[in-house]
């Protein structure tokens, strides 16, 4: 049986990146195991692919609608191609599953093919791709099998022409009319793919704004320009209440302020959350304790350490629920090796910034002004309208803003929330005022370069 210091069932970048650290920083041996490819969701079907799509999309739709106004004429008649589009994107990916590869090798990690199963208390099974099983032993395990599409049981959601993110990203075929079920990130990135590409979007959400989760004026910005700008609509306090297919189209079948509404779409993609992963993870042959596993609706429960019930094993990223993001599965993969070696954690896991890739671009970290006046906070709210930066209007951005919210005694930085161009480049700037305690005063003394998006942090904290 091959002995390790810590094995790790799952190599997205909560996974992946653990093993790094373990191995590097710790001088742990390490086993990854993973049944897919490397990268996990993120890389494979998340992150990267649909910010592939969304920068091909943006380039043509930037081309049709901004071209004769920025003096370029005569360039024919573009379209989309979406085998060479999905190529492009699976070259990205696979050169980018290749560069995990090598960095595994390069840091000593045992790379295991297949799926891992926990039988005890430091001991994995290994049912192997290729075939067979093979034990692993170690005295640390991390889980990091993140999450997967969830399906809510709508009649008629089991049609062929209802699908996930998973199967959106492997379309080869344009769409004429797309219908999104869920206005969250997922949803929105993905209805500015299609939207750009020519199709006729429809979200329905059932919450009164897209976006919820984030400050409610950039759900309500983001809804006008998706209506006036890229004829996206947008259906919120509406609830899904049937699926059905007619001919060749599927109708979607909704409530919408007390009336019965039905629309006709090419697809649906159903977008309403992802749920933990926890397939394979314990069988018949796990121990008791195991089996035992506290969980909560399918998530593992961890401590802050990010240890489970079963002492030994930890679990991050999407499998223990919170936020759902890769930096956040990287951050908790991290601090849970550090804890491991007795050290403390290398980072701040409370100051998560948030990306959302529309166009225009939204991204927000630490806390809003809402959330502030809820907690008793006395805060300043300081607002910069994007439309005046010169680098916004040159390149024909759409309207935006950069908010920024502080501490109305101390001046120190809480949150700050933008749309805007580069929103979700920047946003570090903030995370990093938020995390070391620097005030607005500290923030205004940088010299920020002109013309560029980022002089608008600098107007804004001023």
């Amino acid at each position: 049986m091959e002995k390790f210091d810590l094995i790790i069932i799952g190599g997205g970048p909560g996974g992946y990146e653990a093993a790094l650290e373990a191995s590097k920083k710790h001088g742990m041996k390490v086993a990854l195991v993973e049944n897919r490819e490397l990268g996990g969701t993120c890389l494979n079907r998340g992150c990267i692919p649909t910010k592939t799509l969304l920068h091909s999309a943006e380039m043509l739709y930037e081309l049709k609608a901004q071209g004769e106004t920025i003096g370029l004429r005569d360039f024919g008649d573009i379209s989309c191609d979406m085998a060479a589009l999905n190529q492009r994107k699976n070259d990205v990916v696979t050169q980018l599953v290749s560069g995990i590869g090598s960095l595994m090798k390069a840091g000593k990690v045992a790379v295991y093919k297949g799926t891992g199963t926990i039988i005890d208390k430091g001991l994995v099974r290994v049912a192997l791709n290729e075939g067979g099983t093979e034990d692993l032993e170690a005295e640390n395990i991390m889980i990091a099998t993140g999450s997967v599409p969830a399906v809510p049981p709508i009649p008629g959601a089991d049609s062929s022409k209802v699908i996930t993110s998973d199967e959106l990203l492997d379309l080869d075929h344009p769409v004429d009319e797309l219908i999104i079920i869920g206005g969250g990130v997922i949803g929105c990135e993905f209805a500015s793919v299609f939207s750009a590409l020519g199709a006729k979007v429809t979200i329905i959400e059932a919450l009164p704004s897209i976006i919820a989760n984030l400050d409610k004026e950039l759900g309500r910005s983001l809804s006008m320009i998706f209506k006036k700008s890229r004829g996206i609509d947008v259906h919120t306090s509406a609830m899904v209440t049937s699926i059905k297919e007619e001919g060749e189209k599927v109708i979607c079948c909704y409530t919408e302020k007390g009336n019965e509404c039905e629309i006709p779409g090419d697809l649906i993609l159903m977008s309403v959350g992802r749920r933990a992963n926890t397939e394979g993870l314990f069988s018949e042959e796990s121990s008791a304790a195991v089996k035992a596993m506290e969980t909560d609706r399918g998530k593992i429960i961890v401590n802050e350490r990010y240890e489970t019930s079963v002492p030994g094993i930890y679990a991050i990223g999407d499998v223990i629920g919170g936020i759902q993001l890769a930096h956040v599965a990287t951050a908790e993969g991290r601090c849970a090796v550090a804890f491991m070696n007795g050290a403390d954690a290398p980072v701040d896991v409370d100051c998560v910034p948030s990306c959302i890739y529309t166009s225009p671009e939204i991204a927000s970290v630490g806390i809003s002004a809402d959330e502030a006046k809820e907690k008793g906070i006395d805060v300043v709210s300081k607002k910069y309208p994007m439309s005046a930066n010169g680098k916004t209007m040159l390149s024909l951005q759409e309207r935006g803003f950069i908010k920024v919210i502080a501490d109305k005694e101390t001046g120190k930085v809480l949150g700050a929330q933008m749309m805007c161009a580069r929103a979700t480049d920047m946003i570090s700037q903030f995370a990093q005022a938020v995390v070391n305690g620097l005030t607005l005063d500290d923030m205004s003394r940088v010299i920020y370069p002109h013309p560029t998006f980022s002089e608008g942090i600098g107007e804004a904290v001023r």
